[in-house]
Order: C-alpha cells, then structure tokens, then sequence
C-alpha cells in the first residue's frame, strides 16, 4: 500500500467508514451501506461518485483540432463548442489504447479526460502524436466529482441557484460555485441523467459534503458504479476494451465517423472477435476469465458478469470469436457451474435516463 495514491476525498471516505480497496494505483471507495443499496439509490435518487482518479489533460495551440483528429478517433470536425465526445486512443493496429472524452473548450482548445490505469501511458502518445502543440496534464489539481441519477438536475438547480434545463446530454458550461470556477458536463456512466463536475482539488471535499448536504443524495463506491454501467451496456477498459481489439469488434463501429486519417484508423477492418452482451438464467454472475462453449468447444471468455440488480439476474459481456457471435445461445462454464447464456440488445436495462431530454423551463 506504500505507493497507492490518494484523492482528496480519500481522508473523507475512510472517516465515513467506507471499504476501501485498490484501484488502478489508487484508494478507492468501494461502497458504503452497500452496493445493492447504493445500487438502487442511484436509479431512483441521485448519488455522488469520488472519480478524482481520473486524468485531464489540456490540448491547445494553432492547428489544435486538425492535429488531434489525427490522434484520436473522435470525430472533431463538426463538435461545436461546449460539447464533448466520446471515442478511442488507437494503436497502429486499431487496438484500443484508451476510451477517453473530449470537450471541445474554445478554438483550438481542448479537454481530454482519460482512465487512471491509462493516464502516464496517454499523455506520453498524446504528446508525441501532437509534436508542436501544448499538451499540459492537469490530473493533480483537477477534481472530478459525478452527481448521477435521475433527480440530479433538481440537486443540481437548487445547489447552484441556476437552470440546467437547457444542458443537453454531452454538454457541459462552465460556472462559479462559491468563488471558484467549475465544469458542468451532462455525461457519466452509470446511465442515468447526471452530471460530471470538474473543479480545483483544493474544494473537492467543500464541493463533496455540499451536495451530500441535500437529502435526496447519498455516496456510492465503485461497487455500484460498476453494476450500473453494467447494466447501462457501457464498456470498461481493461475489460471489455483492450489493445488486442478494435472498436469496431467493440461493437462501436457506429462511433467512428471520423473521417480523418487517425492512427489506427487502417486497422478496423479486421474482425477476429466480437463482443457480445449475454444474459443468463438466474443470479449466479460469471467472472472475468470464465470460459464462453458452443457445441461442447470454447469459443470466447467472459470479460466482466455481475448481478444486474434492476433486473433481478445476472449479466455478462464476453469476446466470442467472429465465427460463432451469431448463435444466440451458449454455455458459460465457471468453477461451480455451467451456466446458460443468451445474446440480447443493449442496454441490459432500458429504463435509463441518460439522454432524457429536459423541457425549458417556463
């Protein structure tokens, strides 16, 4: 534990009794009153997530958004000011070296927000890949800290005395909360409406308790964020995102719009894999590792399974190879059991409101 790294939240959690646990180098929170709980208070309320560990990193300079759609494979040519965009680090070869969100700050101007486990590996490709532009990584005294759940835009008007209504799903503004400036952005990954606020290190504990203070919301851990992203259908890296696969076996093709000449753009073509999202008879999750068989022959593993609790039965992604992706049906094989499995649609759980579109107030 000598080397693990803390957030600025990290004193607070242990003193609020949360278990803590390893996290991509870091001391994270896994969950407080418990996962299942905190789980079903973010489907129904609003909870708030410590995401410090995350990395930002700041991109400006003449020539910013050309040079940073050969980069990366998001699709910068028509994202507008004030709005950001999902998408992919790529290797030569098309795998994935990173799943990352760009905001698009001003002209030549921009955000990168990356995972924790990826953050030195990025800015180091980031920065030989835009060779004369700034590349500046704020990670360390940049807070994140996420409002999720479907009652968050009320937490949200009432603790900043401001209408968000007009925000739409993957904008973000800025604003000042008690003097200090701070990021407002309609995305996350528990797929719910909330928000993802970016703020100087120094008031993320203010900024933390003060939404707390609301009784509409509670903390969750990374325990229930990932159930929820889960069953949201949303990729984890390490997991269902690597550099041996492309986005397009990712089943995100549909992302890559780009028409830029992007490294790794070359590399798509080719399907090997595909990942597929399985449902299974009864509770009992598989684990990463556990072996995909069709007809008695392994074809894939699992990636990540858990116990979807909105849907009262457990869920996997798995990597089955490309030949055998259509079968519908398989067997996945775990130390104690083998368990049936069927292929569905995502998300595993269709009630979300993510992308609920907010009337303008009157």
């Amino acid at each position: 534990m000598a080397d693990i790294l803390s957030t600025p939240l990290t004193a607070w959690h242990e003193a609020h009794g949360a278990k803590m646990a390893p996290f991509a180098g870091w001391n994270m929170p896994i969950q407080y009153e418990g996962i299942l709980a905190e789980h079903k208070h973010t489907r129904e309320s609003a909870s708030v997530f410590d995401i410090c560990h995350m990395g930002e990193f700041l991109i400006s300079g003449p020539g910013a958004q050309e040079a940073l759609m050969k980069a990366v494979s998001h699709s910068l040519a028509n994202l507008a000011e004030g709005r950001c965009r999902y998408g992919f680090i790529l290797n030569e070869q098309g795998g994935v070296l990173d799943d990352c969100i760009i905001y698009h700050l001003g002209p030549d101007y921009f955000m990168v927000v990356v995972n924790a486990a990826c953050c030195e590996q990025d800015f180091n490709v980031l920065k030989s890949r835009l060779a004369g532009l700034k590349v500046e990584d704020i990670s360390e005294r940049t807070a994140k800290i996420d409002l999720q759940g479907p009652k968050a835009v009320e937490v949200m008007e009432d603790f900043l005395g401001e209408d968000l209504h007009d925000l739409g799903y993957f904008a973000f503004r800025y604003t000042t909360w008690q003097g200090s400036k701070m990021m407002v952005s309609r995305t996350g990954y528990t797929g719910e409406l909330g928000y993802e606020l970016y703020i100087d290190a120094s008031r993320a504990v203010d900024l933390w308790e003060g939404l707390l203070g609301d009784a509409r919301v509670r903390p969750a851990g990374l325990g229930a964020r990932d159930t929820l992203r889960m069953e949201s259908g949303l990729a984890l890296y390490g997991h269902e995102l690597d550099t041996e696969h492309t986005p397009v076996e990712a089943g995100m093709g549909i992302m890559m719009k780009s028409e830029a000449d992007y490294v790794g753009r070359a590399g798509l073509a080719a399907v090997r894999e595909k990942l597929l999202p399985l449902e299974l008879d009864g509770r009992r999750a598989p684990r990463h590792g556990d072996s995909i068989e069709l007809d008695g022959k392994v074809v894939g593993r699992v990636t990540s399974g858990t116990f979807a609790p909105s849907l009262n039965r457990a869920i996997a992604f798995a990597w089955v190879k490309a030949e055998a992706a259509d079968a519908g049906s398989y067997e996945v094989v775990t130390p104690r059991a083998r368990l049936a499995a069927k292929t569905v649609s995502l998300p595993f759980y269709k009630q979300g409101t993510a992308r609920t579109k907010l009337a303008p107030k009157a």
